[in-house]
């Protein structure tokens, strides 16, 4: 979240942006029985042509007029800010959590000025099926409900297993086997295993061309080494500053001693040349082609969500199964965490404004209604049935053994037009995506959710006590302290993530006390206590 002040010659050229972006979008129709809707368009062809689209129109007798961007999140996210800045806006938007969904000061502060109207009494009369899946997951009830009483926008509900505990391990282990090496266990004991990948060759070339441990800047590298001396909650580079509870108190995690410890060891990693210092910049592009290196196998490990982020699936030699999760290694106190991710999002996918009526107000609730039943949720997300998915047959066995296997994913032509993909994905709940049919072959391709879970299995029990867990993505923001939070928290994170690197880099000495307490001082002066201070009002109005 970014809060920015723009005067002169800049707010000239915000507002020449805005009127290009504007242009780009569709303007909506007159009110003419057709629902106007804002959503993202891929290059697999148009919306209006979208096999689900027509599915939905037919089923629930609803005429689409679309509004389109781009899967791109910079451009999509202003062209739907300029739709709402210039007045000029659809009847619903239909959106997607990475592209340009709602945040939630953008849900309350359009929901209070009346541009996006309430949606419980709709829920209550028209949509059923997602009544009942408030009733199953009442978290993501009170997560979509305003201070206010009011629900003005439909989040997303995902209980990923492997999501869940994102700051993954991924090892090389076949080149363990080559160098008769035992998983680590340790901090010290990864060290060990991290030099031998580095100095021993086990690549078998007779070059030095190893790369010990990799990642990407997305993904922040010391998560993982971290949970060995304190807790690390899940981030990325625009998240909020790491926080945690300690006693009901508010606090940032990267001001203690553990934090600093975790540091130390990291940097002594990258002093050894064991941790490839480009994770802090490259994409995820460029840590794949480290996996896929066509001259030999050079990448150890990798601190991922999924190997196949990576490496290729269905590699021509077979590298793809080399790696697998190395569960969370303990630190020298002792500590041994795995970091997790809540399902609750706190970005809108879908609401309705002003400009609807009332009938056209139910039939899109409706769409919602039908996204959330496990039929909808297929079609809308995936696919139609044959193409996407088939229903389980006799002998099938689900992703949980213990569940009643319901349906077999297929692999998926990319290009097909035949479904909204993650713009229909609302519900995903934990016992829906385990009942589905995997193969029980965890190497292959078509069994990799099954790989997922099984290597999340080993992070489960090491998960953090819940009065740890700072629920940020629960709160909702004060309309009189938005601002000032959203300023602290982008100049707060963004300088803790950037010093996490000089440290781990060496531009600054984590051994240096001088050099933390200069870092300290700067996030003072940065207001680290004010922004604890508001983040402590909002935890405790939940």
């Amino acid at each position: 979240m970014r809060h920015s002040i723009i005067r002169g010659a800049a707010a000239a050229g915000v507002l020449a942006l805005a009127v290009g972006a504007l242009a780009a979008c569709t303007s909506p129709s007159d009110d003419n029985g057709q629902l106007v809707a804002f959503g993202p368009q891929g290059e697999n062809g148009s919306l209006e042509d979208n096999k689900f689209t027509q599915l939905l129109e037919e089923k629930l007798d609803i005429d689409f007029d679309w509004q389109t961007t781009t899967y791109d999140g910079s451009v999509a996210g202003e062209k739907r800010q300029v739709s709402l800045a210039s007045g000029d806006y659809p009847d619903a938007y239909f959106l997607v959590p990475w592209v340009d969904a709602f945040s939630r000061s953008e849900i309350l502060k359009y929901g209070q000025q009346g541009v996006l109207v309430p949606l419980e009494e709709l829920i209550d009369e028209y949509a059923p099926n997602l009544k009942e899946r408030f009733d199953e997951k009442p978290d993501w009830k009170q997560s979509v409900t305003a201070p206010d009483g009011h629900i003005y926008a439909i989040t997303q509900w995902t209980e990923c297993f492997h999501c869940g505990y994102p700051s993954k391990l991924w090892m090389n282990t076949t080149w363990l086997d080559t160098l008769g090496l035992a998983q680590p266990t340790t901090t010290e004991e990864l060290r060990e295993v991290l030099r031998a990948f580095k100095n021993d060759d086990p690549n078998g070339n007779g070059k030095a061309d190893e790369i010990a441990l990799s990642a990407s800047a997305s993904e922040p590298v010391i998560n993982y080494f971290m949970n060995a001396f304190a807790y690390a909650p899940y981030g990325s580079p625009s998240s909020p500053p790491p926080m945690v509870m300690d006693d009901g108190k508010v606090t940032i995690s990267a001001t203690s001693d553990g934090w600093r410890a975790g540091l130390q060891y990291v940097a002594s990693l990258a002093d050894e040349g064991l941790i490839d210092t480009a994770s802090f910049t490259q994409n995820g592009n460029a840590l794949r082609a480290l996996g896929d290196n066509a001259e030999a196998e050079i990448l150890g490990a990798a601190a991922v969500l999924h190997p196949y982020e990576i490496v290729t699936a269905d590699s021509p030699d077979g590298r793809d199964t080399h790696y697998d999760a190395i569960p969370p290694v303990k630190g020298p106190d002792g500590t041994q965490f795995a970091t997790y991710r809540s399902p609750v999002s706190p970005l809108g996918m879908f609401a309705l404004t002003n400009k609807s009526s009332e009938e056209e107000r139910i039939k899109a609730i409706k769409v919602i209604d039908y996204l959330v039943t496990d039929e909808g949720d297929r079609l809308g997300a995936m696919g139609p049935e044959g193409e996407a998915w088939v229903p389980a047959e006799e002998g099938d066995v689900a992703l949980d053994p213990e569940l009643e296997p319901t349906f077999k994913p297929l692999t998926y032509d990319e290009t097909s037009n035949a479904a909204w993909r993650s713009m229909g994905q609302y519900w995903d709940s934990l016992e829906y995506r385990n009942s589905q049919v995997v193969p029980e072959d965890v190497y292959s391709p078509d069994g990799y959710e099954r790989r997922l879970l099984e290597a999340t299995k080993l992070y489960e029990p090491f998960a953090p006590d819940e009065d740890l867990l700072f629920p940020d993505a629960k709160l909702w923001p004060d309309p009189d302290t938005s601002a000032e939070v959203a300023e602290l928290q982008t100049n707060i994170a963004t300088y803790i993530t950037q010093a996490q690197a000089e440290f781990v880099t060496g531009q600054r000495d984590i051994d240096d006390d001088g050099a933390w307490q200069s870092y300290l001082d700067d996030l003072s002066g940065l207001g680290v206590d004010r922004y604890l201070e508001l983040q402590q009002q909002l935890y405790d109005a939940l």
